[in-house]
């Protein structure tokens, strides 16, 4: 009776994981990878290859406070919040996912949708400020897309930003902010306290490690301790915990890397020959490519969310007076998460050639690959610190979403707290239940809701490159007249800190918005 139960879970898991399956594929079809490239590549030329001549700047912008600026919290407070939710297990497992899936060269598709993303994610993050207002009802700083589509392309296309808004919820509740999430922590912590899976409780019809369920409790309570505190709570633990953790994975990487150096040119060798579908049997260059192209793209805006939407809500609330700074300080949330963290695990994977190994997935895949990368070490030690870094990354993806989806509820719901504090609930709830779910049927629906998500964002970006270009040109002649960025004069463009909300049954058309913006 037991057994025919379960196969009968199974094979339901089975019907719903192929649908989503199909779903995924025409989400993440050739149409979708091509707008987001495209308009990665626009914005590129348009402003110059800002990401690359800027960087430098950037980066100083980063761990330099601006002084004066208005807002809930400092810009590093605003990055690190970005960061929570942006670097994450689709760092270590969506990595692994991607590869296992698609080949090496699924990570030089990331690298490049990276490269081009940078640019994607400072034009995110200008617009945010440029187009952000105060709720006088709430007091929060509110800004996004679903500001920049409705301020800047005008109220004739709220409904695309309210669009925006339930994918930005769904992607919170269903995808990166809590089922991948959860789905990812237990599996690191079950594989490390009962590989084996001896001590199992069943729960509708399926055996589940008692750790898995421990570990769902305890996680579920610390979220719920968290982000009932609201955003400064959410961006105090993210200060603290971000920079340790990044520090803690990028050097265990590194040693990886160094004790290994004789592999290095061979993996880069192996990436760009599977990239191009060089690896493949005849006949079947094109649909490798293809492959790694879906998973690679997919997996990366998975994990640095440049062109996602999600980022700009919190660039929002930085305590800013230039539009310009916080897109630069923005752009090097999507160079840390790929082109750093990404990088050092997908080079352990090829380097080691863990991703070959049959029957493994997700983050067992990754720990497989470190502990035959670093034989001086026990495994059990390699397990334990990768574990860690996992709950840590997923942990504070967690916190950093929550407030994603908070804000796209309260744009939503045209400012309804009460609705809010019951997404809170639900969150916390789909927190505990994420652990019980497949990892292929977790990974899959994040992709759709991805995909949902970035479609509107990405029309916005691509709408409004020129009014990016603009604001870009006259902050850096600004900043070359006065020497430096202190001596600037404030500019303060977007900052609509006494428009009240827009009632939407007396909206102005799209003139009128766009000249209040």
């Amino acid at each position: 009776m037991l057994v025919s139960r379960r196969k009968l879970v199974e094979g339901f898991f089975s019907v719903i994981n192929d649908g989503l399956v199909a779903i995924d594929d025409f989400i993440w079809g050739v149409p979708l990878m091509v707008l987001i490239l495209f308009g990665g590549i626009l914005l590129t030329v348009r402003l110059r290859a800002v990401q690359f001549r800027q960087l430098p700047r950037a980066l100083r912008y980063m761990v330099k406070n601006e002084k004066g600026g208005a807002g809930e919290v400092s810009s590093f407070g605003a990055l690190c919040t970005a960061l929570s939710a942006t670097i994450g297990t689709g760092n270590i497992v969506g990595v692994a996912t991607a590869i296992v899936a698609g080949g090496p060269g699924a990570l030089f598709w990331m690298w490049l949708a990276a490269l081009f993303g940078m640019a994607t994610k400072f034009s995110e993050g200008l617009l945010a400020v440029k187009y952000r207002r105060v709720d006088k009802k709430t007091g929060h700083v509110l800004g996004g897309p679903f500001y920049y589509i409705e301020r800047g392309m005008g109220m004739r296309w709220r409904w695309l930003a309210k669009v925006f808004a339930f994918f930005g919820m769904c992607v919170g509740l269903f995808g990166i902010g809590t089922f991948t999430q959860v789905n990812s922590i237990s599996s690191a912590i079950t594989g490390f306290f009962d590989p084996e899976k001896n001590a199992t409780v069943s729960i509708l019809g399926m055996d589940y490690s008692i750790f898995t369920v421990i570990g769902s409790l305890l996680l579920a309570l610390l979220v719920g301790l968290v982000v009932i505190g609201g955003l400064k709570r959410i961006a105090k633990v993210s200060e603290r915990v971000i920079p340790a953790m990044v520090v803690l994975y990028v050097g265990f990487s590194l040693v990886l890397i160094f004790t290994n150096l004789d592999k290095v040119p061979g993996a880069f060798a192996v990436i760009f020959q599977s990239a191009f579908g060089l690896q493949a049997a005849a006949g079947g260059m094109l649909g490798a490519i293809i492959v790694a192209m879906q998973k690679g793209i997919a997996r990366g805006i998975f994990s640095n969310e440049a062109g996602l939407g999600s980022a700009p809500i919190a660039a929002a609330a930085a305590q800013t007076k230039e539009p310009v700074r916080q897109g630069l300080v923005s752009m090097t949330g999507t160079f840390l998460d790929t082109i750093v963290v990404c990088s050092m695990t997908g080079l352990a994977l090829v380097m080691t050639g863990a991703y070959q190994i049959p029957g493994l997935e997700g983050a067992a895949v990754t720990t497989a690959a470190f502990q035959a990368g670093l034989p001086f070490l026990p495994p059990e030690v390699v397990s334990f610190v990768l574990m860690a870094c996992l709950v840590l990354f997923g942990f504070t993806t967690i916190l950093g979403w929550d407030y994603y989806g908070e804000r796209c509820l309260e744009y939503f719901s045209n400012g309804n707290m009460k609705t809010v504090k019951v997404y809170r609930w639900l969150y916390i709830f789909c927190v505990f239940i994420g652990p019980y779910m497949t990892v292929a049927a977790v990974w899959t629906i994040a992709d759709i809701f991805n995909g949902l998500m970035a479609l509107p964002n990405m029309i916005a970006l691509i709408a409004l490159s020129g009014v990016v270009v603009k604001e870009t040109k006259d902050y850096f002649e600004r900043l070359k007249a006065a020497g430096d960025e202190d001596a600037m004069e404030p500019h303060l463009p977007g900052d609509n800190w006494d428009i009240p909300p827009i009632d939407p049954l007396n909206a102005p058309d799209s003139d009128t918005a766009g000249a209040r913006a």
